[in-house]
């Protein structure tokens, strides 16, 4: 079987760097925060062309605490989307703010900036632009949108680390910006992890403040806090990974072109890129109207496959009721989201399993 994703071959590919990386956290008996957070937050801010970074124990923490610095909590609304990783809207929910779910763009599967004018209103505190599938939202008019209505642009940068919207590295443009470490990611730690990003110094204070109960550097406090640290170990691993990140997602996007290359005569809609973008390739994801069957032969045929995501988080019970969404509804997402597959990439996949998935779809349009 060929899986979707497979973060032990991304293991085997740096095992040497991550294992002295992991060797040598355990021979400094510093195990919590301490020189090798400091060091990959240093070094992850640098990639992103930033002050600012601050390591967070996962990607849903990272947007927890990018909200509660902004002092979004009870009564307020937050616009994003409904076609995205549960965590997306599960750390909205968690300020105690309504999540106002707005359409995605049919092409690009974005945040469709269109749609979200009609979905501000007087408790809107700000906007969470998900950069999706490893590409970036259309961040321009959804920033100008937020700038007439004075409200706060987080990017959820899970899914694009390294993408860049028009020359600009995801996570260096919003006010703030999170980043998942989850292990299929793009940089992917073993376990979790996440990071907050910005160049605003005092955000950048009070999130370190809320990342560890809400100390300041006498461990006082002005505000309640939470447990969310990066641990050591894995940012270790990660800035073992981070100087290789370029380098994979250049195969991410080798193998994206083949694809393209070899199924671009058959009835599927191929990702598109947007204008002014850099695609990673977190995911390659097709659409057709024949998904269900597809997955089965893909099955079949010993081809792993996702569906990212199966349920709109406005179907998902326990948040349906926790969120609203505009009176027109959300066509293009509950549309997509019976069409989309998700085929195998990942940098250590080979071409000739490249040219095997290939091969079975083609076989599927023969029969």
């Amino acid at each position: 079987m060929i899986p979707w994703a497979c973060p032990a071959a991304q293991y085997e590919t740096h095992k040497n760097a991550i294992e002295a990386a992991i060797a040598r956290v355990l021979d400094s008996g510093t195990y919590v925060l301490g020189p090798e957070v400091e060091r990959f937050e240093r070094a992850f801010a640098d990639y992103c062309d930033l002050a600012h970074a601050i390591g967070t124990g996962s990607g849903t923490d990272a947007l927890f605490l990018a909200l509660r610095s902004l002092g979004i909590g009870l009564g307020d609304e937050v616009i994003t989307v409904s076609h995205t990783a549960l965590a997306t809207v599960a750390a909205i929910i968690a300020t105690g703010a309504t999540p106002v779910l707005v359409d995605v763009d049919a092409v690009f599967y974005t945040m469709d900036p269109a749609r979200i004018e009609e979905a501000v209103g007087p408790r809107t505190k700000a906007i969470v632009a998900v950069h999706l599938y490893g590409q970036s939202a259309d961040l321009e008019p959804i920033g100008a949108i937020a700038k007439r209505h004075q409200l706060r642009l987080i990017e959820d940068c899970a899914q694009a680390a390294g993408a860049r919207y028009r020359g600009r590295r995801v996570g260096s443009i919003g006010d703030l910006a999170c980043f998942s470490f989850y292990p299929t990611k793009n940089l992917g730690a073993i376990g979790d992890g996440g990071m907050v990003t910005t160049r605003d110094a005092a955000l950048a204070s009070r999130v370190r403040r809320l990342h560890q109960y809400g100390w300041n550097e006498d461990r006082e406090t002005d505000d309640v806090g939470v447990n969310s640290r990066l641990d050591s170990l894995q940012a270790a691993i990660l800035g073992a990974k981070l100087p290789h990140l370029e380098a994979d997602n250049a195969r991410r996007a080798a193998i994206a072109a083949r694809y393209g290359e070899g199924l671009s005569a058959l009835p599927l809609a191929l990702p598109a890129t947007a204008k002014g973008c850099t695609h990673v390739y977190y995911l390659y994801v097709v659409a057709c109207d024949e998904r269900n069957a597809l997955m089965k032969h893909l099955g079949r045929h010993g081809i792993g496959y996702g569906i990212h995501y199966p349920v709109p988080v406005h179907l998902q019970k326990g948040y349906a009721e926790r969120v609203r969404i505009p009176e027109r509804g959300l066509i293009v997402t509950e549309r997509l989201v019976q069409r989309i597959v998700s085929l195998p990439i990942y940098p250590e996949l080979g071409d000739a399993e490249v040219e095997r998935g290939i091969a079975v779809i083609r076989d599927f349009y023969r029969t």
